[in-house]
């Protein structure tokens, strides 16, 4: 059985009161996510930015 299996059965058994927390908690997750992918590309811009920012750079993309 599966993680995603073995918390939508752990959910199925939680009083109704706690879902709005759990819900709450899932997406703070999902947030979480986000932001820290956000932070990792931010990170590549800046160190590929010495490459991107070139005239030669500029001239390989001049035709599209």
């Amino acid at each position: 059985m599966g993680e995603k299996e073995l918390v939508t059965r752990e959910i199925e058994d939680i009083p109704e009161s706690y879902l709005s927390e759990i819900l709450d908690f899932i997406r703070f997750l999902k947030k979480k996510s986000v932001e820290e992918r956000m932070e990792v590309t931010l990170a590549s811009e800046t160190s590929l930015r010495k490459d991107w920012l070139r005239a030669e750079e500029d001239e390989a993309w001049d035709h599209l």
